[in-house]
């Protein structure tokens, strides 16, 4: 009797929690400044995750500073109740972690509920590049080693790990030159300040087309739709070298099970919705949308290959 009335009380409090919850504005929190594509992200969550949501107030906050792991100490102290969720790239999730002393775990202290997008880097030279494919600057490389300089937008970033994997696989090296950030990274390719960059495709694309840029190469497993004649690395004969960066939604751990079974469907009915899916995919996005138990096995492998990396080359940070 004594275990059936637990049961009983048990399944009451779930159904009291899935209930009451949201009862006050969902706080979305970006671990940088406003504009980038992790903002861009939260507030394409935040116009739609209140409707799905029954009319609930979703609000985004930036918490900018220390490459987004001020960020993410935040998420990982505030309490797990629903009302404050972390939108973030990779780099607090799987590479911050093993380049700066941080505290929080980031595979322990965040609740994994879905990678939303994600989206290839692309391997660009100048225009009026000598370098017209992958083999020639890899030949460049090899017979001028440590000369070819590769702007990144700082030490340990996507674009920058992306360089180093690239000089691994192929048995090269090139210059690291980081930037604070991917504008100044941008006004110097175009400049020819420097040589190349492994941009994310939604900075590169518009240069690109608009003749500026040209793409050697896109770290995806298959081309992109969007830049159907540019080769992948694979393609190119550089293996092992497929890297996407993602953006996803976590929560402090331990979320109630309830209610992170209608944040997921919330955030999949958000960016499946029409008015917001091509838009996505028109800057170079794709959608994953993958289960929280996907994002924890992903975030898992992408920790450990990332830990890897940075170990065996020796990255330090700033």
């Amino acid at each position: 009797m004594k275990k059936s009335l637990i049961t009983l009380l048990v399944a009451a409090t779930t159904s009291l929690s899935a209930f009451a919850w949201p009862d006050k504005p969902i706080t979305l929190v970006v671990p940088f400044p406003p504009g980038g594509s992790t903002d861009l992200i939260a507030r394409t969550l935040s116009g739609k995750m209140g409707e799905k949501l029954g009319g609930a107030t979703v609000v985004v906050e930036n918490k900018a500073g220390a490459t987004g792991t001020i960020g993410a100490t935040y998420i990982a102290r505030a309490p797990a109740d629903g009302h404050t969720l972390f939108v973030s790239s990779l780099g607090p999730f799987v590479i911050a972690p093993h380049l700066f002393k941080v505290t929080y775990d980031a595979l322990k202290d965040l609740e994994p509920i879905t990678v939303v997008v994600q989206a290839p880097n692309v391997l660009v030279v100048p225009a009026a590049s000598a370098r017209t494919s992958v083999a020639e600057v890899i030949a460049y490389q090899k017979a001028n080693p440590g000369k070819m300089s590769f702007a990144s937008s700082g030490n340990g970033s996507s674009d920058h790990l992306t360089a180093e994997l690239f000089w691994q696989q192929t048995g090269t090296s090139g210059v690291h030159v980081p930037y604070k950030g991917g504008g100044p990274v941008m006004s110097d390719l175009l400049g020819n300040q420097v040589e190349s960059s492994f941009m994310n495709i939604n900075t590169a694309l518009p240069q690109i087309k608009a003749g500026k840029l040209r793409a050697l190469a896109i770290t995806s497993a298959k081309r992109s739709p969007l830049l159907p004649d540019v080769p992948t690395l694979e393609e190119s004969g550089v293996k092992d070298a497929n890297v996407q960066s993602w953006q996803a939604v976590a929560a402090p751990r331990g979320l109630p099970a309830d209610v992170k079974k209608r944040l997921h469907d919330a955030i999949v009915a958000s960016i499946n919705d029409p008015a917001v899916t091509p838009k996505l995919l028109e800057l170079g996005f794709e959608v994953v949308l993958n289960t929280p138990e996907q994002f924890a096995a992903f975030q898992a492998s992408e920790y450990a290959r990332w830990q890897k990396l940075i170990t065996s080359r020796n990255i330090k940070a700033d």
